[in-house]
């Protein structure tokens, strides 16, 4: 995918490999699917002086989720597919610390990429916070963070934060009418709606289809729904498989639209932040509750009904 947005982090980093004395940690700051692990990836590469081609590099570490638990770290090293764990664990950073007692392999100098930080255990901050603290000579640390408030102050102030902005609407469609030229309108309008800004996670929802789910969003919080009709095109659209990934996409589309809609909204939009509050409530449930997609369908329907309802009261 072609990297948009980062003319201002090259800049940054390209500065300071320059400079006389480099950081010796970064915080790449921004939404997912901005393009952060990718430009880890490359300017690890630019600062070591390896080839773009080169797809690996021993003085380039990149620690991300692990194994679940021993069985499937079992089905890993058998070579079959295994569960990830949620977040990254102490054991995982302790065991990179070991590796950072001996010199790089290459070079003076070597790179640990932690992606995303933002998801360590709080063992694993602390942990890492060492390193942070008296880094090994030679060692350099990148830490992609989507949300990086959930890292510790302390980690935080120990680095430099490079800032990944979200991409605009007419860049976003130029990309997709690029790198997705299958994609109809609909279904561009619905991903870049649902992806706010991040060129990763809008070529997820072009692959997922919902364009049409989009449009009958939509119509329910334009136009209402008295008879129940299109909520019930709004189920049968989602359709009946329980497929998490989607059914999140879903929600995560419904609360963009609703969004729009508290944009567009009156001098008292509370209405709809609360029913946008309900949709928040139910994207958080939803991996774990495992909500009929008929009924989930329906429910977000209704919302969206509300929503339109109360924007209507609050134009008029």
């Amino acid at each position: 995918m072609n990297l948009v947005g980062h003319d201002e982090a090259w800049a940054a980093w390209r500065s300071a490999l320059s400079g006389e004395r480099m950081h010796h940690a970064w915080l790449l700051a921004g939404k997912k699917g901005v393009g952060k692990a990718s430009f880890a990836q490359a300017a690890a590469r630019e600062f070591l002086g390896v080839s773009s081609e080169d797809s690996s590099h021993p003085d380039i570490i990149t620690l991300t989720y692990g194994p679940k638990n021993k069985d499937e770290a079992k089905k890993r090293d058998d070579g079959k597919p295994f569960e990830l764990a949620r977040g990254i664990k102490v054991e995982q950073v302790r065991e990179i610390q070991r590796r950072l007692n001996t010199r790089p392999t290459m070079g003076a100098h070597r790179v640990v990429i932690i992606d995303p930080a933002d998801d360590m255990e709080v063992s694993a901050s602390n942990a890492l916070l060492k390193s942070l603290e008296e880094p090994p000579v030679g060692t350099f640390f990148m830490l992609v963070a989507h949300s990086p408030a959930r890292l510790l102050p302390t980690i935080r102030s120990r680095c430099r934060t490079l800032r990944f902005p979200a991409v605009d609407r007419n860049r976003m469609d130029e990309l997709l009418r690029d790198l997705a030229p299958e994609a109809d309108i609909a279904t561009r309008d619905a991903a870049i709606a649902a992806a706010a800004g991040s060129p990763g996670a809008a070529l997820s929802f072009v692959n997922l289809d919902l364009g049409k789910v989009a449009q009958l969003m939509r119509r329910i919080v334009e136009d209402g729904d008295r008879d129940f009709s299109l909520r019930g095109q709004l189920a049968g659209a989602i359709g009946a498989k329980q497929d998490i990934p989607r059914l999140q996409a879903v929600l995560d589309l419904a609360r963009a639209i609703l969004a729009e809609r508290i944009d567009e909204a009156g001098p008292d939009p509370r209405q709809l932040v609360g029913t946008h509050a309900q949709l928040v409530r139910l994207t958080g449930e939803q991996p774990t509750y495992n909500f009929d997609p008929g009924l989930l369908g329906m429910e977000i329907g209704t919302l969206l009904a509300q929503a339109g309802a109360a924007s209507e009261r609050g134009n008029g």
